[in-house]
């Protein structure tokens, strides 16, 4: 976070010739917090809608009460550095696959950000929550992948300066009315220069894609590092299927599969210049969605749903620790 504060301090000095707390001359609407407790009903505990370490966020209303909105709150001091610099780079991010700001709030010690409102929730409570019963399609989840990686290599080489988001996870990934992606929470990104993008790319929501489970069933592995090193594992000894989603078996064509594993285990590998760039895992992933459009549409009357069950072994190096990411 202190490396991102300063590039921004830095870039905003010399574009405006003030300092990052002159928000007068942003280009996005600035709210009073009069407005923001109008549009919370003052924080009605019925309107919360998630809360983790930077926050709360809370469903609102603007315009009349005519448009939704979603309203993070920084709920402590600390978290109003990030807040500030998610407000700095929201402002200059347009992309179908990010969420996009509609306005701001800094009242003395407080601090909010004002987005569109994301109707179908986080990914992580499709894949492994309780609130949806119908498990997302196999072709649903690739197309969600490929959302993500498509902002994700925006923000790496859409923009003068790359852009590394560094939390990417499931509850960080927000699906739109048409299960589109849109990446959220970008208070810890970093600035910095392109090859920092494929040492950082650690992108774990692939494996997470393909292994989710429903919340009573990993309990041991809630860990991203646990998750990803026992994908590793059952890789190497050719029992994949054993964390892949049981609604999946028989449901993936084999080609596909193969293509998919072979990306989603490229992208943690031991070593940042092993790594694919992330262009080069989009172009993948959107190839793996084509193999599977391609073998469904052969099967034609044949059951869909009944592809052979494969197993894959391969060879992946074991996670590192974040420190020598």
């Amino acid at each position: 976070m202190k490396g991102i504060s300063q590039s921004i301090s830095k870039l905003w000095k010399r574009r405006s010739g003030k300092t990052k707390q002159s928000y007068s001359v942003l280009p996005c609407r600035r709210f009073s917090l009069a407005e923001i407790k109008s549009a919370t009903n003052n924080f009605d505990a019925d309107l919360l809608i998630g809360e983790g370490a930077f926050g709360s966020v809370y469903k609102g209303f603007i315009g009349h009460r005519t448009i939704n909105v979603a309203i993070k709150r920084a709920d402590f001091e600390s978290s109003l550095d990030e807040l500030t610099n998610e407000v700095v780079l929201l402002c200059q991010l347009h992309h179908p696959n990010l969420t996009c700001l509609i306005g701001y709030c800094l009242d003395e010690d407080k601090g909010f950000i004002v987005y569109e409102c994301i109707v179908n929730g986080n990914l992580g409570d499709h894949l492994y929550g309780t609130n949806y019963d119908e498990p997302l399609p196999w072709k649903q989840r690739l197309q969600i992948c490929i959302g993500v990686e498509r902002g994700l290599h925006y923000l790496h080489t859409g923009l003068k300066h790359t852009i590394i988001h560094l939390d990417v996870k499931p509850i960080n990934i927000l699906l739109d009315e048409k299960l589109e992606a849109k990446l959220t929470d970008l208070g810890l990104s970093k600035l910095g220069p392109p090859s920092l993008s494929k040492a950082l790319i650690r992108v774990k929501s692939e494996v997470v894609v393909l292994c989710a489970r429903r919340a009573r069933d990993i309990k041991l592995i809630e860990e991203p590092k646990f998750r990803v090193a026992w994908s590793q594992k059952c890789i190497k000894e050719g029992t994949i299927n054993q964390i892949v989603d049981p609604y999946l078996m028989g449901k993936v064509a084999p080609e596909c599969f193969k293509l998919y594993i072979d990306i989603a285990t490229s992208c943690v590998r031991n070593k940042g210049k092993d790594r694919p760039a992330i262009g080069e895992v989009e172009l993948i992933l959107e190839h793996a969605l084509e193999l599977q459009e391609r073998a469904d549409a052969a099967r034609n009357d044949v059951d869909q749903y009944n592809y052979p069950i494969v197993e894959y072994t391969g060879s992946a190096s074991p996670p590192e620790s974040e420190e020598s990411i």
